[in-house]
């Protein structure tokens, strides 16, 4: 008979009391006690597929925003595939040290894109018109906030989103059961998305992954939005 180690347990129920307790800095916590399970290791699969698919006419110079970062691999990815420069944020400093690492062992020597990794909160970002985003991805950040915050996310995209820009949400996880309040991740349905956002954007892509890591499978969702 086998039994569990404490890093084998499910982080879950920890991570949300870590940050239930302190909403802003438990993410710090939560990434100096290695307490980050949506952390794969590697880009996501479906944002892979997606990024060197011709299903959408991606941008291919521009700025670009990662908020909820992590480690970094997703906007490292997006600067080198489709040469923009990456604005990748995160409120726990620790997350943004890892990334800033992992760049250092991935730079970005062949491609036209540039990434910056910055802590600062998605919330309070204000750029001047000049400097709005061509592209935003949005994986696990939606699902991280408190849904009373939804609308305010909704909001703040219309605002960081330039005209005719695209919205990259990876929906996950998805089959969290409807009575289930608690979070993170929080439960979600692709459904969620649409009353934030309001009327102005256009649905491009929305499909189930034809690739995901193992873990992921069934319970992920791709939706691409365009600001109109």
């Amino acid at each position: 008979m086998s039994t569990k180690t404490p890093s084998d347990q499910d982080p879950g129920p920890r991570l949300q009391q870590i940050i239930g307790q302190d909403p802003t800095n438990g993410w710090d916590t939560a990434w100096q006690q290695n307490l980050t399970p949506w952390d794969r290791g590697n880009v996501q699969p479906p944002l892979r597929d997606l990024l060197v698919s011709d299903q959408v006419d991606w941008p291919r110079n521009g700025r670009a925003l990662v908020p909820g970062c992590g480690r970094g691999y997703d906007p490292i990815f997006i600067a080198a595939t489709l040469g923009l420069d990456t604005l990748a944020i995160d409120i726990s400093p620790t997350a943004i040290k890892a990334a800033n690492d992992l760049l250092a062992q991935t730079p970005l020597t062949d491609s036209k894109g540039t990434v910056a990794f910055r802590d600062a909160d998605f919330f309070t970002l204000a750029p001047p018109q000049s400097e709005l985003f061509d592209l935003i991805y949005d994986y696990t950040f939606f699902v991280a906030i408190p849904p009373a915050r939804r609308v305010e996310w909704g909001q703040q995209m219309n605002k960081l989103v330039k005209k005719g820009g695209y919205l990259i949400t990876l929906v996950f996880p998805l089959g969290i059961p409807k009575e289930c309040e608690t979070g993170p991740p929080f439960r979600v349905e692709p459904v969620d998305y649409l009353e934030p956002l309001g009327p102005g954007w256009e649905k491009m892509v929305d499909k189930i992954p034809e690739v995901s890591f193992e873990a992921n499978v069934g319970r992920e969702r791709m939706v691409v939005w365009k600001k109109l």
